[in-house]
């Protein structure tokens, strides 16, 4: 006797589900990570929490994320989601949309006000960590929940580092980035706000009061482009440009905006200086389409109006005595190196181009300022 397949089970694809009822079915890695798992960059349990969601216990799905981050809603909004590149669903249609699930498993834990309970101290050591930016916060969250007595210092008067100050409240509203940081300050951490630049004389001393220091500094200083001089009042770093904007202080824009860069941090400029209705010119060295920003930033600043001037360089400014700047730009070939940050550009000649600008802010992104620290040893 044969018995015909079922029709609930098919390997066919449908005008509604390219993968049939094989949609939710899922590989089983017995010797390696999954690929999205691989590619996380707080090594995320993430199969783990989806699974969880499916199940609709957002509960305990939030708890699986808190383990490796204490900061869902936070990273389902800014982070890259390096997790969704490899996704094995992108063979059949396109990735899980991993970021936005930790989003909503994060918001729905903002709603619900779900804590981590606090552990009580019950290790002898005390810790400091110097810097209340994602790490210093993260490092302090850990090593709290695990009975530790933690003390955190911070140089400006809020905690929050690089997501406070460098993130524009578009992609980030400051309730969000308060809310998972008092869940940690609940913990039990005590927190020192306000005490300025802490130099290697001052670590030597905690040091000495502390069992274990954790340096959690980031990367707060903006690379340098050779060709700009600094000093000049039309010449604003990314950093600070975002961090005053971030903070409702006043700054002089004037009314065309030349950003320079291709990344996140650009987009990042760009679009709070449009939200200022003023101009705004990207120039960067990469063509669109290798621009290290995520497309969907590049997408919304099109829709923001943005000017992208794509595969071009600055040579040289003028700038006459009302602030009026001429840019002097030429088009580029762009060659990527086989490292991140390597590569190669060739003047093309007769491609040269001029811009009117009144502000120019170079986002080439962060780096560590270790020279401070050249003499502490470990």
């Amino acid at each position: 006797m044969t018995t015909a397949p079922s029709p609930l089970w098919t390997t066919r694809t449908t005008e509604v589900n390219m993968t049939g009822t094989w949609r939710s079915e899922l590989p089983n890695y017995l010797n390696t990570p999954s690929p999205c798992h691989n590619a996380c960059p707080v090594n995320g349990e993430i199969a783990t929490w989806i699974q969880e969601i499916k199940g609709k216990d957002y509960h305990a799905a939030w708890l699986t994320l808190m383990e490796n981050n204490p900061f869902p809603a936070i990273a389902g909004r800014i982070c890259h989601h390096p997790c969704e590149t490899p996704c094995n669903r992108k063979e059949m249609d396109e990735a899980v949309a991993i970021c936005s699930l930790e989003r909503f498993v994060g918001d729905v834990a903002l709603d619900e006000k779900w804590a981590i309970p606090a552990a009580d101290i019950t290790k002898n050591e005390k810790i400091a960590v110097v810097g209340g930016g994602p790490s210093g916060l993260s490092a302090a969250y850990q090593l709290r929940r695990r009975g530790y007595a933690v003390t955190l210092f911070e140089a400006n008067q809020q905690l929050g580092g690089l997501m406070r100050y460098g993130i524009p409240s578009y992609r980030l509203a400051k309730e969000v980035l308060d809310g998972e940081i008092k869940r940690i300050v609940d913990l039990g951490v005590e927190i020192k706000t306000g005490v300025g630049e802490i130099d290697e004389k001052a670590v030597k001393k905690l040091r000495e009061e502390f069992d274990a220091v954790y340096l959690a500094i980031g990367a707060s200083r903006s690379k340098k482009l050779p060709s700009l001089d600094y000093s000049q009042p039309w010449v604003m770093d990314s950093a600070k440009f975002l961090a005053a904007t971030n903070m409702g202080e006043s700054i002089k824009i004037g009314d065309h905006v030349v950003v320079i860069g291709g990344g996140s941090a650009a987009m990042d400029v760009a679009r709070t200086a449009r939200r200022f209705d003023k101009k705004v010119s990207v120039l960067s060295l990469e063509p669109e389409a290798l621009m290290p920003a995520q497309r969907e930033e590049v997408v919304e600043a099109k829709e923001e109006d943005v000017t992208f001037l794509d595969g071009a360089m600055l040579q040289s400014v003028n700038a006459d005595a009302s602030g009026e700047l001429e840019l002097n730009c030429i088009r580029v070939e762009f060659e990527p190196g086989s490292v991140r940050g390597q590569f190669k550009i060739t003047p093309l000649e007769g491609t040269e181009f001029k811009i009117k600008a009144n502000l120019i802010v170079p986002a080439l992104g962060q780096e560590v300022a270790l020279d401070r620290w050249a003499s502490l040893s470990s």
